[in-house]
Order: C-alpha cells, then structure tokens, then sequence
C-alpha cells in the first residue's frame, strides 16, 4: 500500500520545557481512508511521558486527537536537545471493532498485514521571556532585556514609546531554533538504533485513572443495580414458595382429616355388621316353636 492512511499534524511533538513544569501537546489524526482505522501510540520513553488516549478508532475520512502530557523535570538536557521519539501505528479495521477489541496482536504485521508506522521526533523548546519590573532607586524600571527593546521605539522627543507587553511576548514566541548538523546526525542514529524491542507503551495519564475511576463506579453502580434486582426477584420466588409450602400443609392436614373420618365411618360399619347373638337365638327358638305346632 503506496497511500498514507493517515494525516498528522504537527509532524513533530513540541514542548516548552520548565524545569520542575508539566507541559502537554496534542495531536491531530486524520483519517485518509474510507476505512475504520485503528491506532496506538508508543515512545522510547514510557516513564517520561503520558498519552491520553493511547489507542483508538478513527472513522473514514474523520479525525481525532490525542495529547501527551512530558513529565516535570528536574534537570534540564544539554541545550534543549532530545532524543525521544514517538511511534503512531494504525491499520485498518472493521466497523463493529471496538477499543476494547485493540491489542499487541492487531498491529502485527504476520501473514502480510499492513501496518503504517509513523514516526514523531520530540523537539523542547525553551519559554518565552516576560519583561520585568525592577524596583531601583525608589522607582520601578524595565530589566535590561526589556530596555533593550524599548530603545528602538524612543521618539524624537525624547519620551519612550513603549510596546504593550503581549507583542513583546508573541515575537518570543514566533521564534523557533534551527536544527544543527550534529542534531541531525544524533537523529538519524536514534532512529537507526530504536527497534521494535526498544518501544514500550506509554502509561496513561492521571486523568484517564479517573475518567477510568467513573466508568468503574459507573459499572458497579449498574452491578448493584442488577444485583438488587435480582434480590427482588429471590425474595418474590420465596415468598411464592412459602405461600405453596402453607398450602400443601394445610392440604396434608385436611387430607388427614378426612382420612381419620374415613376410618371412623369403616369401624361403624364392621360394628353393625352381622346380628346379635341374642337375636339369633330367639329366631331359632321361635322357628322350633312354629315348626312343633305345624307338624304335630
């Protein structure tokens, strides 16, 4: 594949660097494609740096951003020159891949996958200078880097036509510092030694733990939920339970009942079957006696 599959702006990461300063830079990914695209940010320096995100889905000819966040520093390198480099992978997707869905495994390149791999240099660059107010003599005046500045605008009458500060700053800030030879050289060796091995993932920023804080209250929030739903449910199928238990004892009790009136009815009857002994004896002695006067 000849085509880029993405846009980056800006092509490197720019930093004001501070010492003992936190300073972020975001970054802009444009999808080229009319494909879903799938990405993930690597650095040569996971303990330096924070990515929120690091990874994600990027829809067709859409853009999304990221910002990395360089760690206060306590020491300052040698003439603002760094080393670190970033790694944006990205290969393209289905549309029902999610971020939760994005691994180690989707950018491997086996079997003749295509995975772009873009690489960002880090570039520091020192603040913009502010005038100062000194005191002196009793009365307020402009350090020597602001006087400097404000020679060349004196009038003829010798009144000072003094800038308003925030053009001072914005002419700071329009100045950036030119690569030397030797940088150049340092980054084409930096770039041949940084392997696959040498590239870790970067940790994820302290606002993404809370934004992960949320989502997990969320989720138990939502468990809780289910799980008082569920208790609901437990309680109504054993009070169903206990209501059936009741009736099936009460049930055996009458089924009991009746039982013991059965038996009572069948004891009547064994009693009253068959005559009395007395009664036989006088219908046996009455037929003697009929029988004697009928056959004399």
């Amino acid at each position: 594949m000849t085509t880029e599959l993405l846009d980056i702006q800006p092509s490197e990461l720019k930093f004001t660097f501070e010492l003992k300063k936190q300073s972020s830079c975001a970054i802009i990914l444009g999808n080229k494609s009319n494909q879903y695209l799938a990405f993930k940010v690597k650095t040569t320096s996971p303990k330096k740096y924070c990515v929120r995100p690091n990874t994600g889905i990027i829809k067709p000819n859409a853009t999304c951003d990221f910002t990395v966040t360089m760690q206060a520093q306590r020491v300052a390198p040698p003439d603002l020159q760094c080393k670190d480099k970033f790694l944006i992978q990205c290969t393209d997707v289905s549309a029902e891949t999610t971020e939760e869905d994005i691994t180690s495994e989707l950018f491997s390149k086996d079997g003749g996958k295509y995975v772009e791999e873009r690489k960002l240099r880090v570039v520091l660059i020192s603040p913009a200078p502010s005038p100062v107010l000194l005191p002196k003599n009793g009365e307020s005046k402009q350090d020597q880097c602001y006087e400097t500045l404000v020679l060349k605008d004196k009038v003829p009458s010798g009144l000072e036509n003094v800038p308003p500060p925030h053009k001072i700053v914005k002419d700071f800030e329009e100045f950036e510092p030119t690569s030397d030879q030797s940088e150049l050289r340092a980054d084409n060796e930096m770039e041949a030694r940084t392997t696959k091995e040498d590239v870790e993932e970067p940790k994820p920023a302290k606002d993404g733990s809370l934004l992960n804080l949320n989502k997990d209250l969320k989720e138990l929030t939502s468990k809780l939920n289910i799980v008082d739903s569920k208790l609901k449910e437990a309680e109504l199928t054993i009070l169903k339970l206990t209501e059936e238990k009741s009736k099936n004892i009460k049930e055996r009790e009458m089924l009991k009942h009746e039982l013991e009136m059965l038996k009572r009815k069948n004891n009547k009857k064994d009693v009253q079957v068959g005559f009395p002994l007395f009664f036989v004896f006088m219908v046996a002695l009455v037929g003697l006696v009929a029988g004697y006067f009928v056959h004399p």
